[in-house]
């Protein structure tokens, strides 16, 4: 209502303007011309000039000249009267009282209206009613009576003390505010900050998603390279044990081989023994007879 009186009154201004142009030059000369006609002359307007000349014969004369022309015109623009409107006062001058005087005024070529009126203060009637109720010592139906306030009721929520439920309080009374979301006072706005935190959310989600698959995979990719690096190794180890393995086997070689030689060897010289023991011993004729 407010808006739309001083949207009236501005156009009302606008339409009743009118442009003033000056009627002198920068030098004082004016640009107005004079008509002689009986009971026309209404107007004067300046343009003044003076000249002084001043001109000394043997120091002691002096000749001055000095113009003055006067110009006067009539006002030929829009000589029509609007009405006037006055705002009436409207007086909330008492403490007890929770309201604010309105008023406004409208004038136009024959017609002047003007009207006022009163608005209450919501806001203000709840601080009253508020502290009438904690001085009785009912604090908890003071604070409901704040919450019903948008701005208070978020305020209580951020904090971590939600506002009163049917005679719950703290993390119950949040509950049922969870659970009967449409009675909140601001529950045009908690469903707007609803979708926005749905939106970080699933963004926030995607986010994770994406790191934990980048995560993954370079969990794979070292895995990968861990398991090339063991069998890499295990085939190393296995390859340095079968070269300890067949150095023992040549080791074990080498002494059966030794020990051959010196069986032989040994089978040698005592068969070089016997034969000495042969040749020593005394040749027996028939020795198949008696």
């Amino acid at each position: 209502m407010k808006r739309l009186i001083i949207g009236l009154l501005l156009c009302f201004v606008m339409g009743l303007h009118q442009v003033a142009w000056a009627d002198t030059t920068n030098s004082g000369a004016t640009t107005n011309t004079q008509t002689n006609t009986s009971g026309s002359n209404t107007t004067i307007s300046g343009g003044y000039s003076q000249e002084s000349t001043t001109t000394y014969q043997s120091g002691s004369s002096s000749n001055t000249t000095s113009t003055t022309n006067n110009t006067t015109n009539a006002y030929s623009g829009d000589t029509r009267v609007t009405s006037s409107a006055s705002a009436p006062s409207m007086s909330a001058m008492s403490q007890d009282l929770c309201v604010v005087g309105i008023s406004g005024g409208v004038s136009t070529f024959g017609v002047g209206l003007s009207a006022g009126s009163y608005m209450t203060d919501e806001n203000c009637e709840r601080i009253k009613l508020s502290k009438v109720l904690n001085d009785l010592g009912m604090k908890v139906a003071a604070v409901s009576i704040l919450c019903q306030d948008p701005r208070v009721f978020f305020a209580m929520e951020q904090s971590g003390t939600p506002c009163p439920f049917e005679g719950k309080i703290g993390s119950e009374a949040k509950k049922q505010w969870e659970l009967y979301g449409k009675l909140r006072p601001d529950y045009d706005q908690y469903t707007k900050r609803l979708k926005v935190v749905e939106k970080a959310n699933k963004e926030e989600k995607k986010r994770l998603e994406k790191e934990e698959a980048k995560r993954l995979k370079e969990e794979q990719i070292q895995y990968e390279k861990d398991l090339k690096a063991a069998e890499e190794a295990k085939a190393k180890k296995i390859k340095e044990l079968e070269l300890l393995q067949k150095e023992e086997n040549n080791k074990k070689l080498d002494v059966k081989s030794d020990e051959k030689l010196i069986d032989k060897a040994e089978e040698e010289e005592w068969n070089n023994i016997d034969d000495e023991v042969k040749k020593k011993l005394p040749k027996v004729e028939n020795p198949g007879g008696r």
